[in-house]
């Protein structure tokens, strides 16, 4: 899974020291995850230097209002996703999924807040989460009140497509792959069996959509009742993510963060770890708590 993880360095002492203090001295603590996380899973991130999307290709993530308004656009991402899903699905939790669901049991972690929508913080046992940007696993019309699970979903769109086939040029995130172009053509797009409309669409929080306000609002809720943060595995690059580290630096909550590359709040940081994840989270389960 290797291949995923961008360059990095050995876990320091001094930062393993810092974080381990920071969450042990913390009795409702916060921790908001991203794509960095997920990384040790076998899942690419998009901004990662030399093996995120944008570095590997120039393709970019579906737009929500391309996808709402372009049939073809809407076509072009089921196909792409029949193809990629059944590699998404079949990632598993690692150490860092594991170990934060070890300390919701014991009370360690009080909530956890996720950018990411691959499920697996629940595939590890995590209860308490909040999935910012949705998840792939629902499916929903766009025109009527049809919701069906994702696995379900992909044998629906084979029942409609059993000659389609295609090789994968490129796994990318959120189960996306790319494929070649021309075979795109051949591809039945789903319709709801409720309506017939084609507005069918993962419960995601596409590139141009808003998280709901309700959402927002409960994760502010979390971090307000919380007495510190801690980022593992985002860049904070999207306001969605960031505007939580600019409410906790306003209400003086302490900021931690364990990020690889370096991230939009490293200013704002008490505690800054520029490692792996994985790395940290493994010596952090040694502890034995």
């Amino acid at each position: 899974m290797q291949h995923c993880v961008p360059k990095h360095v050995a876990l320091l002492e001094s930062q393993y020291r810092s974080l381990e203090e920071f969450i042990l001295s913390a009795r409702k603590l916060l921790v908001l995850t991203g794509a960095g996380l997920s990384t040790e899973s076998g899942i690419p991130d998009y901004r990662s230097e030399g093996v995120g999307l944008y570095d590997r290709t120039k393709h970019r993530p579906i737009q929500h209002m391309e996808f709402m308004t372009d049939f073809q656009a809407r076509r072009r991402y089921w196909a792409r996703n029949y193809i990629g899903f059944p590699i998404f699905i079949s990632k598993v939790p690692n150490t860092s999924h594991s170990v934060l669901a070890d300390m919701e049991k014991c009370k360690m972690v009080d909530w956890l807040v996720t950018q990411n929508v691959d499920r697996l913080h629940q595939k590890a046992g995590s209860t308490k989460v909040t999935e910012l940007h949705g998840t792939t696993n629902i499916v929903a019309c766009q025109k009527c009140d049809y919701v069906t699970d994702r696995e379900s979903f992909q044998n629906y769109i084979r029942e409609g497509n059993r000659e389609f086939e295609a090789d994968i040029i490129n796994v990318t995130p959120d189960a996306d792959a790319e494929i070649d172009v021309e075979l795109i053509k051949k591809f039945n797009i789903p319709l709801c069996p409720d309506c017939g409309s084609d507005l069918l669409k993962p419960q995601v929080v596409f590139f141009g959509a808003n998280v709901s306000k309700e959402k927002v609002q409960h994760c502010y809720d979390k971090l307000h009742d919380s007495d510190g943060i801690l980022v593992a595995g985002s860049s904070l690059q999207v306001m969605s993510g960031y505007r939580f580290l600019l409410e906790a630096n306003r209400t003086n909550k302490p900021i931690a963060i364990l990020n690889i590359g370096p991230t939009r709040a490293d200013h704002l940081a008490d505690v800054r770890v520029t490692a792996r994840c994985g790395e940290f989270f493994q010596r952090f389960s040694e502890l034995n708590l």
